[in-house]
């Protein structure tokens, strides 16, 4: 089989995968016809809990979702759910007396988790700023920006030139700034900085304003200068305010997504050195994930390294990623292994994250395949987002490498 032909079936999958399986799944699974939007978990047998919480973060995923499948495939269906979940953020969300998005709210849309964290406004600009590129609503452009102008007032640190964590429902400190119970409660992350990035590089393409510019370029070169290890090509996930590490761990999944996210943002400044830069590293992160966190026999991208410990595990969003970074390495290097990583991470998605019986995929599952059957399909972390965007990147990009490939 040529490299074309094996690139047109990868195509083909993803988008079969994405328009038979992954959409279909969150409508007819995740809907909340009761209380409005979506529900915030489903078991692993498909059924819904009308009394769990909804996290801000998994609805403003979900905004994302539809948004961008409607924007590619124009289903009236795909509308009228991103037009669902607008709707419910800015009516159970939306602080209306300080602005920004709650945490969480409970299963009747009301405040939970008033706390205001970083991550979650960023997640909220990348999910409003798409269903504006979707539908060209003004209010929700009206909003991202809205919460840019917050995150800038009340998260940005001009003397670190970081993004705190967290502040309170007023946006004032606050003393446990964690993102979850497994994170360390230090000022500043790599996971929030990631997706503020990413949010502010769809912001930038829909808002002609030089400041959002100006904070996509800070937050590439910190990820150039700081977050990423010169010497390793992974990223430090941890810092205290002069940002010195603050743990040893080695995140595999995040290190694959960021290495093509780092090159999104490059694309989207324009500027021809960051993007030389950064299409470097993207090919170092690749490689490192390549050589320590990738199951040569299997494939498949593992969870991380702990002290020195591998987790083996495979969650689905680290092998929806991989499928995206080792595409973005093979585009950039044009070498054969990561095209074989690529397909690779594809097979073993097929073959085991999937759940061809009930529909979408394992959030876990062990390096052999076999999930954890405790754990559910939808809750306030597992969402459609890594895996629809996985499989529209997929979409997209093997369609350019066809163009090339012999």
């Amino acid at each position: 089989m040529t490299t074309r032909e094996r690139l047109s079936q990868l195509r083909s999958a993803a988008e079969e995968e994405l328009c038979d399986d992954i959409l279909p799944y969150w409508a007819s699974h995740a809907v909340d016809e009761e209380q409005g939007g979506f529900v915030g978990a489903v078991s692993m047998a498909g059924r819904p809990d009308p009394k769990a919480g909804k996290g801000g973060v998994l609805n403003a995923r979900i905004l994302w979702t539809f948004s961008a499948a409607f924007r590619r495939y124009p289903d009236p269906l795909y509308r009228e759910l991103a037009d669902r979940e607008f709707g419910y953020l800015l009516a159970h969300f939306w602080d209306q007396d300080f602005g920004g998005l709650f945490w969480e709210v409970d299963h009747l849309g009301r405040p939970a988790n008033a706390r205001k964290q970083t991550y979650g406004q960023a997640f909220g600009i990348y999910g409003l700023a798409e269903y504006y590129r979707a539908t060209g609503d003004r209010e929700a452009l009206d909003r991202a920006i809205r919460l840019f102008e917050l995150i800038e007032a009340h998260a940005f640190d001009p003397r670190a030139g970081g993004y705190w964590e967290a502040r309170g429902r007023d946006w004032q400190p606050i003393d446990d700034i964690r993102l979850s119970d497994q994170d360390m409660n230090v000022p500043f992350s790599m996971n929030t900085h990631l997706h503020v990035l990413e949010a502010y590089a769809t912001l930038v393409q829909v808002w002609d304003d030089p400041r959002p510019r100006t904070r996509l370029r800070l937050l590439l070169e910190l990820f150039l200068d700081r977050i990423v290890d010169p010497t390793t090509a992974h990223q430090i996930l941890f810092f205290d305010e002069q940002w010195r590490s603050q743990a040893d761990i080695v995140s595999y999944g995040h290190d694959i997504e960021t290495s093509w996210l780092l090159c999104e943002a490059a694309d989207v400044l324009g500027d021809a050195t960051l993007q030389r830069r950064t299409d470097e590293l993207a090919v170092r992160m690749a490689d490192a994930v390549l050589a320590e966190g990738f199951d040569s026999e299997l494939g498949g991208v593992y969870n991380d390294r702990a002290d020195g410990h591998l987790n083996t595990d495979k969650d689905w969003w680290p092998l929806a990623e991989g499928v995206v970074g080792f595409l973005n390495a093979y585009r950039l290097s044009r070498r054969a292994e990561h095209l074989e990583a690529a397909l690779r991470s594809w097979d073993f998605i097929e073959r085991f994250a999937i759940d061809h019986e009930r529909g979408e995929w394992y959030t876990r599952v062990s390096r052999d395949g076999v999930p954890y059957p405790e754990l559910t399909k939808v809750d306030f972390w597992k969402c459609p987002y890594h895996n629809t965007r996985a499989m529209l990147e997929t979409v997209e990009r093997t369609r350019q490498l066809e163009l090339t490939a012999g």
